[in-house]
């Protein structure tokens, strides 16, 4: 059997609505696992280190920068940057 790798879509949301989607039905064109943020909800700590997890449990891992920084939490840090 052959075997099918998750791929993780990551980048800011609201501006990359269209490009996220325009890439995970690329990945399910090539038969892959796409797995992104908005498969889990709403995100705080708990989330974050649960996407986390997953993250660690994808093959591939895709990053897509635009213009934005993303939501900022205590750590000064945006939810993109820490996955």
């Amino acid at each position: 059997m052959e075997k099918k790798y998750q791929i993780f879509i990551s980048s800011t949301y609201l501006d990359l609505i269209d490009v996220r989607r325009e890439i995970a039905k690329a990945v399910l064109r090539q038969t892959e696992i796409p797995a992104a943020m908005e498969d889990f909800g709403s995100v705080d700590r708990a989330a974050l280190e649960y996407i986390k997890a997953v993250i660690d449990q994808c093959d591939y891992y895709v990053l897509i920068i635009a213009g934005r920084y993303g939501s900022i939490d205590e750590s000064g840090l945006s939810y993109t940057e820490q996955e």
